[in-house]
């Protein structure tokens, strides 16, 4: 089971769920892939005012599937194929979305879910969700347009503590920091969320596209090319290996 993104429309309003059951909803390639194609969807839909994201099972994502990783990470070529096409194929998507995104963030959201919830426009969340991008852990860092995405949203001090210290936020910290536009009960956040993303769905359609493409083109701003060509060299490295190799085993990495 690779996991799924599932897509469901009740006229104006849709709803887009992360389901990857047994790891809490991780993005395995497949998913990413997906995503893609379920955003290209929307886009096109011209019934749907607003779009609600959530995950199954009372977690958002807790990152990317790790047990594909040895299957493609080590090798240059593989891993850069990735997160290029991938992983920025889904992100890239749900950011050209001219639709207005809402996030419905309950349990683990780190690294993927993080990504995932800074392509949305309002992000709402329950007191229990955790947020971070503990990949030093790991062995390796956070992809360059992944890393401009999550520091921009995020803010840079923010993604500092998350990618240098693999600091992991509550919810509360999260909503001082400005990253979410409310948090609320776990119990309540699910129908807090519906009722935010059903709101929108009475407003302007065509004003809300319009403010979502000329938000668009104030947030973009191209990344140095030598950065992107250079930056999955790392791919064959033994910290890279061992990283996700301790984590597969279950043990502490020694780096």
């Amino acid at each position: 089971m690779s996991g799924s993104v599932l897509l469901e429309c009740d006229g104006p309003l849709a709803r887009v769920t992360l389901s990857h059951q047994g790891r809490f909803n991780a993005m395995s390639r497949a998913m990413w892939r997906a995503l893609k194609v379920v955003f290209d969807d929307l886009q096109s839909r011209t019934e749907v005012r607003a779009v609600l994201v959530c995950g199954q099972g009372g977690h958002f994502c807790a990152g990317g599937d790790i047990s594909e990783y040895p299957a493609f990470r080590f090798d240059e070529a593989g891993l850069r194929d990735f997160h290029e096409q991938d992983v920025w194929g889904g992100l890239s998507a749900m950011l050209a979305c001219d639709l207005p995104l809402f996030a419905q963030i309950e349990g683990n959201c780190m690294g993927a879910g993080v990504e995932i919830a800074s392509c949305c426009d309002i992000r709402l969340a329950g007191q229990g969700a955790r947020f971070g991008a503990p990949i030093a852990r790991l062995g390796f860092p956070m992809a360059p347009r992944e890393a401009q995405l999550v520091a921009r949203e995020v803010g840079l001090a923010t993604a500092r503590e998350m990618l240098l210290e693999a600091a992991v936020l509550d919810a509360s910290e999260m909503r001082q920091r400005g990253f979410l536009q409310a948090v609320w009960p776990d119990a309540e956040v699910a129908g807090q969320a519906l009722a935010r993303a059903l709101q929108a769905t009475q407003l302007a359609p065509q004003a809300a596209r319009l403010n979502k493409q000329t938000l668009r083109r104030l947030a973009s701003q191209p990344l140095p090319p030598d950065l992107l060509a250079d930056a999955y060299r790392y791919a064959d490295s033994a910290e890279h290996r061992e990283g996700v190799g301790a984590f597969m085993a279950k043990r502490k990495p020694a780096f």
